[in-house]
């Protein structure tokens, strides 16, 4: 399979994921389109380096800590959409407004 298959998947994920940050008024569609763009990110990571240097681990190891750092963002992300939700009965973006000076 070539690379270029490989980048208009990624990028088809990275255009999703954008609209649902752009255009969701959810805070956990926006999430969601959060990781959507984070997972084109390991896409593109590992399809380089399979195809650039397939010897060397450097393409493996920036996707796992893209992982890490996606799965930190959804436990974060998800705990304050709880405590907003708690406090405001909502997860509409618009309406959080809590964080307004």
């Amino acid at each position: 399979m070539p690379l270029t298959w490989y980048l208009i998947v990624a990028a088809a994920l990275f255009s999703i994921g954008v609209y649902g940050v752009l255009a969701r008024r959810n805070a956990i569609a926006v999430l969601m389109g959060v990781e959507l763009m984070l997972n084109a990110v390991n896409l593109n990571l590992v399809a380089f380096w399979r195809y650039v240097q397939p010897a060397d681990l450097s393409g493996q190891m920036f996707a796992i800590i893209v992982i890490t750092v996606a799965a930190a963002e959804a436990a974060v992300g998800l705990a304050l959409i709880i405590a907003a939700y708690r406090m405001r009965r909502t997860v509409h973006v618009e309406e959080l407004d809590i964080l307004r000076g």
